[in-house]
């Protein structure tokens, strides 16, 4: 069956045909970054606006790169959640009206679904690695998200959060500290291109939640941190000064995410580990956590880049899955900031359940 998603939860105006269960035909982006850059972030009604110019544009090019018609897809799948609530309404209003043009059945799909499955795509031209197996832990981090999942199989209720972040993600915190250092947005590449010059301990920023019994997590402390540095130092004018705090920023994330994941995968004693989302495409992350891994003897499966960023195959791929079992919404898919899965973090600070009855 050919599978057509449709992915407008944030700046991206997405749409892919994916040949189920795994295999890209094609796999359109339309990124929104030069309408959101002079902010510094994504401003919610632009991107409704932009979505709404670009949509058919991108769905007619998504069947035109896989070489097929409306009349050969057999479903369609459209992120319903979480995102921006009017962004995630244009992508849903425009598959229902394909849905009840053509006939074809429609279901919604949680974004962060989409990023947990996206290392089973096979993309044309691609190297092939074999999929991980079940059980796995994976990390989502991303400009909206930072969480550790359990995932024991294709279906929604074998997903369990594990621990997620209390305040910003950490895509949100490398955006917010470029923005500080005067870099522009987004952010998470420059500092990705800019930390490998620097000394990561020439600069003295505090780890982010340091707390090593911890599967939580928090990045508005080391956002601060650099902010208290910037107003004290300025913003370096010196390109190896930048590099340093650079360097010394990304450490500190990076170090944090690798190591409880690891934790996590110690926990749940599983052997594998996925990494996915936005920040995944960070070349640190990727290779300190498969460092990691080697050390621990545990496989870690990174997708590729293309796959890491927001994209419409991972929901097409999601989306399939629901199709297969013979699931269907039918025009009744509504939008939602939050995602459906059960979350087991609570926003904001200060001690958690038994740990402040034993503190």
């Amino acid at each position: 069956m050919l599978v057509l998603g449709i992915e407008t939860s944030c700046d991206e105006t997405a749409a892919a045909v994916l040949e189920a269960p795994h295999r890209v035909l094609s796999d359109v982006v339309h990124s929104q970054v030069s309408v959101h850059a002079p902010f510094g972030g994504v401003v919610p009604e632009l991107a409704s606006r932009d979505h709404l110019r670009n949509g058919r544009l991108v769905i007619d090019a998504a069947l035109e790169r896989a070489k097929v018609s409306l009349s050969d897809i057999g479903g369609i799948a459209v992120t319903c959640r979480p995102g921006l609530s009017g962004a995630l309404l244009v992508g849903v209003q425009m598959a229902q009206g394909i849905a009840w043009a053509s006939g074809l059945p429609l279901v919604g799909v949680d974004h962060l679904v989409g990023h947990l499955f996206s290392v089973f795509l096979e993309r044309p031209g691609e190297r092939k690695e074999a999929p991980p197996e079940f059980p796995f832990v994976a990390l989502l981090v991303s400009g909206g998200h930072t969480a550790l999942y359990r995932v024991d199989s294709f279906d929604v209720g074998g997903i369990r959060e594990l621990g997620a972040t209390r305040d910003d993600a950490a895509g949100e915190a490398f955006d917010k500290v470029a923005k500080a250092l005067g870099l522009g947005y987004p952010g998470g590449p420059v500092i990705d291109r800019l930390a490998p010059a620097g000394d990561p301990h020439a600069v003295a920023i505090a780890p982010p939640m340091p707390r090593r019994d911890s599967l939580e997590f928090s990045f508005s402390g080391i956002k601060t941190s650099v902010a208290r540095w910037v107003a004290a130092n300025g913003i370096p004018e010196d390109p190896s000064m930048l590099s340093h705090v650079c360097a010394a920023f990304q450490h500190r994330v990076v170090e944090v995410l690798v190591r409880k994941t690891m934790i996590a995968a110690r926990r749940e004693r599983v052997t594998t580990v996925v990494l996915g989302g936005g920040v995944a495409a960070n070349r640190a992350l990727r290779e300190r956590l498969r460092l990691a891994g080697e050390e621990r003897e545990i496989r870690v499966v990174v997708p590729s880049l293309a796959s890491c960023t927001d994209n419409a195959a991972m929901i097409a791929l999601a989306g399939g899955l629901r199709l297969a079992r013979g699931e269907s919404d039918g025009l009744t898919v509504s939008v939602s900031p939050h995602t459906a899965l059960p979350r087991v973090t609570r926003k904001g600070r200060g001690r958690r359940g038994t740990e402040a009855l034993d503190g």
